[in-house]
């Protein structure tokens, strides 16, 4: 029984972490109306680039719904750049029910059971993986405890209305906080953790 402990132990240590990176306005939507998102431009700072190539450099793939995917789809194969680079470049998980292929390099399009598969994706991983948007496909994976740190961008903007970044509805999580970040145009980046 102490071996298997261990080795569960281990195994929970050599998993890579499910880190979810999003920028948020202050009433705690990460898009307007029709998936609008033109107000990152208000809070973007060389801090915000240094941060996202930062985490480039430290992740082996990111993770999106079908709708953040198609956003990101659209853009980043016509940017250049260091982050255009990474993004076109890194592996892109995207989970759907209606798509089955990708014009976009390097992404793998899935369905089924996403905590399942993601769980897998974070055992496969030698390094961390990032999760962008997708306020329903978070929600499943904030109640099976897979993300195991919430990196939120807060931008001085109020929408007033949009997509929330969760969901009503997913159970009480208790974060532990990590760090908190002031940057440039008023944005602060908070770090959080589960509570264990």
């Amino acid at each position: 029984a102490c071996n298997q402990l261990q080795f569960a132990i281990s195994l929970r240590r050599a998993m890579a972490k499910l880190i979810m990176w999003n920028l948020v306005t202050l009433d705690g939507f990460f898009e307007g109306p029709g998936h609008d998102i033109s107000w990152h431009h208000d809070a973007w700072s060389e801090d915000l680039e240094t941060l996202s190539l930062e985490q480039g450099h430290s992740a082996s793939g990111l993770l999106f719904g079908r709708v953040t995917y198609e956003l990101m789809a659209d853009y980043w194969p016509k940017e250049s750049g260091p982050i255009a680079d990474f993004m076109n470049a890194l592996p892109k998980h995207v989970f759907s029910r209606t798509q089955t292929q990708s014009g976009w390099n390097n992404t793998r399009m899935l369905s089924g059971d996403a905590p399942q598969i993601v769980e897998r994706l974070k055992r496969e991983s030698a390094k961390d993986i990032y999760l962008f948007g997708i306020a329903d496909l978070a929600s499943g994976l904030v109640d099976r405890g897979l993300i195991d740190e919430y990196r939120i961008g807060i931008a001085p903007i109020l929408l007033g209305s949009g997509t929330p970044l969760f969901k009503q509805g997913s159970q009480k999580t208790g974060l532990s906080l990590l760090e908190t970040r002031p940057v440039a145009r008023g944005v602060v980046i908070l770090r959080y953790a589960p509570a264990r």
